[in-house]
């Protein structure tokens, strides 16, 4: 088999695209800046990691060399494999090929994608399908974020940063929402959502377009299909809907699900462990992929009804003398407010603290009036420092400035991760719930509480 080398192997990306190829008996090798629970999870498999990015990596000369979109241009390795004469392929391109014969499961959308990316691919694998599936985030119950399957499914989470998805050959896709985000890739809303045009537009006409009709943006991009589209929603316009949703014991919501087809008669029901509204549309877009992949609908449902989540998705972090902590990966506007309604929809009454750790310059500046209104469901809200990610402070906002635009009784400002967590343990009173938001390190604020609360 081939040696394929990854320039940022321990990446969510990156790695999972390294398992495949490892399960599928490839040779692999890779580096990234630092170890990382995703390095040593490959080591582990058989890959060969290189800790530091240097031109060394390269002495077995690898035939192909992956590269994501966070490595720049200037990086010693990229450098060095283009001196030697290597092939360099971006990450779309190569799952591009890896998808070649199989019935590709592409699931985009700027909210929600990976959380439904790994409901399918849970749904599919107990159900005996064994997909292979790529998620952009660890699944417990799967105890991998990829495996190489031996049924003719692909499941893959269909990112739109840097246009990635447009590399991909689906025969499904899922739009689950369409939101303007990455503004340093996106300098408009309308840039974004012609990328989702694009990305819809490569479902051939014997494949199928299945859409969240409830989002804002998702019915233009839709219209623009060449496939058969099918929507589902919980407002009664769409194909496929979720009605009668009641709060259950497990902190989710039970469901029913009614189509056209149907007419209006019942065709499963759904009992939701993970909590929220938004997780009610992401069962139903998995139940629209059992239906389009032949499978029974009242066994998908049950499957369903036992997903537990995704890593940094509403994870629970630990439970101590009646304060609950929980970390999720929100980072937009429309995440955390989802978040924030799904955790007073569990806690009730009890006083909800947000801390968010803002991520990236660019989104903050963006979408400032969008973030100031979005924590009306937190009772305090603590904003820590931004987390810069790929991009350098250019004096243009800060976190006192999303403060600032705040009309939220009690939100402040502590930059210093140490100091918020500080702060929270002389602050917090039980019974109380926790939430740590963002896509960078904040979460450690949680579980430096959490730790001290322990002792």
């Amino acid at each position: 088999m081939s040696h394929i080398h990854f320039i940022g192997i321990g990446g969510a990306g990156l790695s999972a695209i390294a398992i495949v190829l490892l399960q599928q008996g490839y040779r692999v090798s890779g580096s990234d800046r630092q170890a990382s629970a995703a390095t040593v999870r490959l080591e582990r498999l058989g890959a060969t990691v290189y800790i530091g990015q240097r031109a060394e990596n390269l002495r077995d000369r690898p035939e192909t060399v992956v590269i994501s979109s966070a490595i720049a241009a200037d990086n010693p390795e990229l450098l060095a494999a283009k001196k030697l004469g290597l092939t360099v392929v971006k990450r779309a391109e190569w799952l591009g090929r890896m998808m070649a014969g199989y019935d590709g499961i592409a699931i985009a959308g700027t909210h929600g994608k990976t959380t439904t990316t790994s409901l399918a691919a849970f749904t599919l694998e107990r159900l005996g399908q064994a997909p292979t599936y790529i998620v952009g985030g660890y699944v417990p119950q799967l105890e991998a974020n990829a495996a190489a399957g031996s049924g003719r499914a692909f499941v893959i989470e269909a990112d739109e940063y840097d246009h990635m998805f447009l590399g991909l050959r689906p025969k499904v896709a899922v739009v689950t929402y369409v939101e303007w985000d990455h503004p340093d890739i996106f300098p408009t809303p309308e840039s974004l959502r012609q990328a989702f045009v694009d990305f819809v537009r490569l479902v051939p006409e014997d494949g199928l377009v299945i859409g969240c009709g409830d989002a804002p943006g998702v019915a233009e991009v839709l219209a623009q299909a060449q496939a058969p589209v099918i929507t589902y929603g919980l407002q009664p316009d769409n194909d496929w809907r979720a009605v009668d949703l009641v709060p259950n014991r497990r902190g989710g919501l039970d469901f029913k699900v009614v189509t056209p087809a149907s007419g209006g008669a019942l065709v499963a029901s759904v009992s939701l462990v993970v909590p929220g509204r938004h997780n009610v549309a992401n069962a139903l877009a998995v139940l629209l992929i059992a239906h389009q992949q032949g499978l029974d609908l009242v066994r998908a449902a049950a499957t369903i009804s036992e997903f537990s989540g995704v890593e940094r998705r509403f994870q629970l972090k630990g439970e101590v003398n009646g304060i609950t902590i929980i970390d999720d990966y929100a980072h937009h506007p429309t995440e955390i407010k989802a978040t924030l309604a799904a955790a007073r929809m569990r806690f009730g009454r009890q006083p909800i603290w947000a801390v968010l750790q803002p991520h990236t310059f660019s989104r903050t500046l963006n979408l400032l009036p969008e973030f100031a209104a979005a924590f009306a469901d937190a009772d305090h809200v603590i904003v820590l420092d931004i987390y810069p990610s790929r991009e350098t402070d250019d004096g243009r906002v800060s976190s006192r400035d999303l403060v600032r635009h705040m009309r939220h009784p009690d939100a402040i400002y502590i930059g210093p991760m140490r100091d918020a967590a500080d702060y929270l343990i002389a602050h917090l009173t039980a019974p109380a719930a926790l939430l740590t938001l963002g896509a960078g390190d904040g979460y450690l604020v949680g579980e430096w509480v959490l730790e001290q609360l322990s002792q």
